[in-house]
């Protein structure tokens, strides 16, 4: 079963309303509710909550939804890599300006 991604999606990949290019196919699980959204803005606008970002030492969390093929990846599977290891689906470069909001 896969997992429920909240917010304003488009497509079956987890794009949003938001970002929405071939390559934004990730959702991101919030630490403050454990719930899967496509983007921070998706989370501030549906929430009924302030985000917060995982905590340091929190790598080994299934953080990650690759939409894509669906697999739940780690922060440090995620963080710092080019294309789903799962898969081999490409990541938005970009996303990683946004790492902070998500990951501590």
């Amino acid at each position: 079963m896969r997992p429920e991604v909240l917010g304003p999606t488009v497509d079956e990949q987890t794009r949003c309303v938001h970002y929405r290019t071939p390559l934004d196919i990730v959702a991101i699980r919030f630490a403050c509710c454990g719930r899967y959204y496509p983007c921070h803005l998706c989370h501030d606008q549906t929430a009924d909550h302030p985000s917060r970002p995982w905590p340091p030492g929190a790598g080994g969390q299934r953080a990650v939804l690759c939409g894509a093929c669906w697999t739940e990846l780690t922060v440090t599977q995620y963080v710092g890599a080019g294309s789903c290891p799962a898969c081999a689906a490409p990541f938005n470069p970009g996303c990683a300006r946004h790492h902070s909001l998500y990951f501590g």
